[in-house]
């Protein structure tokens, strides 16, 4: 069974930047999609952003567009979210996600939690003003 393994969460404060790493490990085939999602107490959980490991296409939410990143290394199974000029609204907990499968070429939808299989036990990010 694949295990994701996040990292990088904490406290910051308003304008300030964190770095979110999910390492993959555990898992046969190859990875499809991998990405963050995210939930805050009372509310749904909600994608942030994701890659499709074969193209490196990436979806983000619009809430965060121009100010967080994602990216992926292959070579080390991690996605990484770049988050910068967080706001209050953006603490929550952050779930790392991933897909795998025996296709390498894969270009279907990152977009959506559906795409995901495998998920992390989530990083708290807190903002303060």
């Amino acid at each position: 069974q694949a295990q994701l393994v996040e990292s990088g969460g904490g406290s910051v404060q308003v304008a300030g930047s964190l770095t979110l790493s999910c390492t993959a490990s555990r898992y046969t085939g190859f990875t499809t999609c991998m990405g963050w999602f995210r939930q805050a107490p009372g509310k749904e959980r909600e994608a942030v952003a994701t890659i499709r490991a074969w193209d490196g296409r990436t979806y983000s939410a619009d809430s965060v567009q121009g100010r967080f990143t994602i990216s992926l290394d292959s070579s080390k199974n991690t996605a990484n979210l770049q988050m910068n000029n967080l706001k209050v609204e953006d603490a929550a907990i952050y779930y790392c996600a991933a897909s795998f499968s025996t296709v390498q070429q894969y270009l279907g939808s990152c977009s959506g939690a559906g795409a995901f299989r495998s998920w992390g036990k989530g990083t708290q990010v807190t903002v303060s003003s």
